[in-house]
């Protein structure tokens, strides 16, 4: 089997340290709001990705995080006076309605970054020791030119992200091209501290994490120092993705993971979809109207990297063929109901069988195709 290496850009053979269990993580959703169908991608692309290795006779450790903990969630909870934790606990279950509609499997681990703080805390204090990481009045930030291996994933030189880097209001970094580990949680930039703003003991005082060094942590506690396969959407290969190599890597001193896979964007009638544009779909509105079936069969009606575009006419030509689809298994069906012995042993038809079988095989270890 081969498969698109983002950080080669390349097909690659795959070739998973143990058979009998690849280690894989995918990164879930950050629990603020349902779902929209952009999130809904990677979800049913790395679901068939992970039942087809199964098919092929691996064993798979799928592990999927929630962000239950993060700015988003914060804001939420306090514009309907709530905590966090009731905001997460919310969406955590809508989720599970959407995954579970569009037939997706739960993952063997779905961690929280909240249930990880611990070891969380103990990559920070290792970047620091190391040199990789400095803290500033209760922040705790990540040396970036410090590694020297910094935009392998992106492949972007460091002069470029140098021209997009800026130090926002209340800031502290040493370097624009830092990024936070640690937050300091119980005051923003100075303020009193907010009632509603969440915080967890550190040797750096109370704080909260930043958002991707826990997917890190999480990465080593449920799978390791190093995995097999880290998949996502495209969106997450800079600076999310970038950024848990960078953490990763210097603080266990080995490579992070040896294969990446991103699924490309959505667009909504041609447009790329964004909340500002007015243009966002939930996965739950569109079910609604059409089933979580319908959803499905159009998110991986398409190659997993190629951009695919949504809009009325498209899910209804995906109901449509879905609808022959059904036909086809219900022929077959009455088929196989009425077939004599004789038919069903017949050797051309079992060859042709074994080759249209041997076909999706090929075409699937391309790459999923």
């Amino acid at each position: 089997m081969k498969i698109f290496n983002t950080l080669t850009r390349q097909k690659e053979a795959f070739k998973p340290m143990d058979p009998q269990e690849v280690k894989i993580y995918a990164c879930g959703p950050t629990v603020y709001n349902f779902i929209h169908i952009g999130n809904a991608r990677p979800l049913c692309v790395f679901d068939v990705l992970r039942r087809y290795l199964e098919y092929r006779g691996y064993g798979v450790k799928f592990v999927q995080n929630f962000t239950d903990i993060d700015d988003k969630i914060i804001k939420r909870a306090n514009e309907e006076g709530k905590t966090y934790q009731e905001i997460s606990e919310t969406y955590i279950k809508e989720f599970w309605t959407d995954a579970k509609g569009l037939n997706v499997r739960e993952a063997s681990v779905h961690p929280r970054a909240t249930e990880n703080i611990d070891e969380i805390i103990d990559i920070i204090r290792t970047l620091e020791e190391k040199g990789y990481a400095y803290a500033v009045n209760g922040d705790v930030y990540f040396r970036t030119r410090k590694d020297q291996g910094y935009g392998k994933l992106s492949h972007q030189p460091i002069e470029d992200l140098e021209s997009g880097a800026r130090i926002a209001v209340g800031e502290q970094k040493e370097d624009p091209l830092d990024f936070a580990l640690w937050k300091a949680g119980a005051r923003r930039w100075g303020t009193p501290p907010t009632p509603g703003d969440p915080y967890w003991e550190s040797p750096w005082g109370q704080g909260r994490p930043g958002w991707h060094i826990e997917c890190s942590a999480m990465n080593r506690r449920y799978l390791g120092p190093t995995i097999d396969l880290h998949c996502g959407g495209q969106d997450l290969i800079f600076p999310h993705h970038e950024n848990e190599i960078a953490q990763s890597e210097c603080a266990n001193g080995c490579t992070f993971a040896n294969y990446w896979m991103h699924n490309g964007y959505i667009n909504v009638d041609n447009v790329k979809m964004s909340k500002s544009l007015g243009n966002f779909k939930t996965v739950r509105e569109i079910a609604d109207a059409y089933r979580y079936e319908v959803i499905r069969y159009f998110l991986i009606s398409a190659h997993y990297r190629t951009p695919i575009n949504y809009n009325l006419e498209i899910i209804e030509q995906c109901k449509s063929a879905l609808e022959r689809l059904y036909t086809c298994r219900d022929s077959l069906d009455f088929a196989l109901k009425n077939a004599s012995v004789d038919t069903l042993d017949d050797p051309q038809l079992l060859a042709d069988i074994a080759a249209h079988r041997d076909a999706f095989i090929t075409a699937m270890d391309d790459d999923l195709n």
